[in-house]
């Protein structure tokens, strides 16, 4: 699953944002290559107003046994509150390495192909332990990921990413695989 992304390509908000104008602060985050789990990034989320806002949050909460919760799966739940759109340009995925006596795994960094940015579907919420954080939903891999993993984050191209954050949106029509070729795929060890 996925356990490191990046975001270096400056999101422009009336791609985001469909008219709605920049939250106040856009964009105020530092491009990073490494975002790992309980790191600080940025989402948009609906705020009280009942517009969008740009926050950054800690990745992960604390689970039941004290594990970070990232990940979350989608499949058969309805999410009506704590919808996020965590901005990212690239996540990676590591498979084990084709030398048995390697402790490395190979590094594979997913991008949308021909956007230079998407959105992963997430849910932020308010923790006791750690204060606001995030995780990303999860469901069935879509061609282009499946040969690296049994599972995937939900990529959400630009198109997709206000129609998220409304939580009457139907969560079946929206958290759906990407079909083959969306993702281009390279391996950066």
């Amino acid at each position: 699953m996925c356990n490191n992304y990046r975001l270096i390509e400056r999101v422009p908000a009336e791609e985001l944002f469909d008219g709605l104008g920049a939250p106040e602060g856009w964009p105020n985050f530092e491009p990073r290559i490494d975002i790992r789990i309980t790191d600080r990034a940025p989402i948009v989320r609906m705020g009280q107003s009942g517009l969008p806002e740009l926050v950054q949050r800690r990745w992960s909460w604390p689970g039941p046994g004290g594990k970070p919760v990232y990940n979350f799966r989608s499949e058969g739940r309805v999410f009506g509150r704590g919808r996020c759109v965590i901005l990212a340009d690239g996540f990676y995925e590591f498979t084990p390495h084709t030398d048995p006596k390697s402790r490395r795994k190979h590094k594979w960094l997913f991008t949308l192909t021909g956007q230079p940015w998407f959105g992963i579907a997430g849910l932020w919420r308010d923790d006791p332990e750690v204060g606001e954080a995030f995780t990303m939903l999860t469901g069935e891999p879509s061609p282009d990921i499946a040969p690296y993993h049994n599972r995937s984050i939900v990529v959400l191209p630009p198109a997709l990413c206000a129609r998220w954050l409304d939580p009457a949106a139907p969560e079946r029509e929206i958290l759906q695989p990407l079909p083959a070729g969306s993702l281009t795929v390279t391996q950066v060890n």
